[in-house]
Protein backbone atom coordinates (compact mmCIF):
# COMPACT_ATOMS: atom_id res chain seq x y z
CA UNK A 1 0.00 0.00 0.00
CA UNK A 2 0.86 3.72 -0.43
CA UNK A 3 1.90 5.97 2.77
CA UNK A 4 -0.67 7.99 1.48
CA UNK A 5 -3.64 5.43 1.48
CA UNK A 6 -2.31 3.97 4.64
CA UNK A 7 -3.13 7.44 6.89
CA UNK A 8 -6.51 8.87 5.69
CA UNK A 9 -5.98 11.85 8.60
CA UNK A 10 -5.48 12.57 11.70
CA UNK A 11 -8.22 12.60 14.40
CA UNK A 12 -9.19 16.53 15.71
CA UNK A 13 -10.27 15.97 19.20
CA UNK A 14 -9.70 17.22 22.81
CA UNK A 15 -8.34 13.92 23.46
CA UNK A 16 -5.74 13.72 20.85
CA UNK A 17 -4.31 16.86 21.68
CA UNK A 18 -3.90 16.19 24.91
CA UNK A 19 -2.27 13.13 24.09
CA UNK A 20 0.09 14.92 21.29
CA UNK A 21 1.50 16.61 23.89
CA UNK A 22 2.60 13.38 24.80
CA UNK A 23 4.16 12.03 22.11
CA UNK A 24 0.93 9.87 20.76
CA UNK A 25 -0.37 11.05 17.57
CA UNK A 26 -4.03 9.24 16.47
CA UNK A 27 -4.53 9.11 12.98
CA UNK A 28 -7.61 7.27 10.82
CA UNK A 29 -6.06 4.79 8.86
CA UNK A 30 -7.62 2.31 6.24
CA UNK A 31 -9.01 -0.65 7.64
CA UNK A 32 -6.63 -3.67 5.72
CA UNK A 33 -3.69 -1.82 6.87
CA UNK A 34 -1.60 -4.00 9.12
CA UNK A 35 0.74 -1.82 12.06
CA UNK A 36 3.78 -2.19 10.29
CA UNK A 37 2.21 -0.76 7.29
CA UNK A 38 1.02 2.07 9.34
CA UNK A 39 4.52 2.50 10.97
CA UNK A 40 6.50 3.03 7.45
CA UNK A 41 3.75 5.25 5.99
CA UNK A 42 4.08 7.22 9.56
CA UNK A 43 7.87 7.26 9.05
CA UNK A 44 8.39 7.61 5.42
CA UNK A 45 6.05 10.99 5.67
CA UNK A 46 6.44 12.76 8.43
CA UNK A 47 10.08 11.66 8.96
CA UNK A 48 9.95 10.88 12.14
CA UNK A 49 11.16 7.63 14.67
CA UNK A 50 7.67 5.37 15.74
CA UNK A 51 8.37 3.62 18.87
CA UNK A 52 5.13 1.81 19.04
CA UNK A 53 1.50 1.19 16.85
CA UNK A 54 -2.18 0.63 18.86
CA UNK A 55 -5.00 0.31 16.32
CA UNK A 56 -8.76 0.40 17.27
CA UNK A 57 -11.45 -0.59 15.48
CA UNK A 58 -14.88 1.57 16.28
CA UNK A 59 -17.90 0.18 15.14
CA UNK A 60 -19.98 2.92 13.39
CA UNK A 61 -23.37 3.68 15.07
CA UNK A 62 -27.25 3.09 14.14
CA UNK A 63 -28.49 6.23 13.52
CA UNK A 64 -32.39 7.31 12.77
CA UNK A 65 -33.99 10.12 11.53
CA UNK A 66 -37.48 9.82 11.20
CA UNK A 67 -38.29 6.45 9.80
CA UNK A 68 -34.94 6.19 7.93
CA UNK A 69 -32.63 3.73 10.18
CA UNK A 70 -29.03 3.00 8.88
CA UNK A 71 -25.49 2.73 10.24
CA UNK A 72 -22.21 4.99 10.21
CA UNK A 73 -19.07 3.86 8.79
CA UNK A 74 -17.00 1.61 10.56
CA UNK A 75 -13.37 2.79 11.04
CA UNK A 76 -10.21 2.10 12.15
CA UNK A 77 -7.51 4.47 14.27
CA UNK A 78 -4.05 4.40 14.71
CA UNK A 79 -2.56 5.65 18.05
CA UNK A 80 1.45 6.01 16.91
CA UNK A 81 3.52 6.86 19.66
CA UNK A 82 6.68 8.54 19.07
CA UNK A 83 10.73 8.41 20.19
CA UNK A 84 11.24 10.79 22.78
CA UNK A 85 11.65 14.17 21.37
CA UNK A 86 10.40 13.93 18.32
CA UNK A 87 7.27 15.47 17.46
CA UNK A 88 4.67 16.19 13.89
CA UNK A 89 3.81 19.09 12.49
CA UNK A 90 0.80 18.59 11.95
CA UNK A 91 -1.10 18.95 15.33
CA UNK A 92 0.36 22.39 16.20
CA UNK A 93 -0.06 21.28 19.86
CA UNK A 94 1.80 24.71 21.07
Amino acid sequence: MNARTVIIRPVVSEKSYSAAEGGKYTFVVAAKATKPEIRRAVETIWGVHVRQVNTIKRRGKMVRRRLVQGQRRDTRRAVVTLAPGEKIEVFNTG
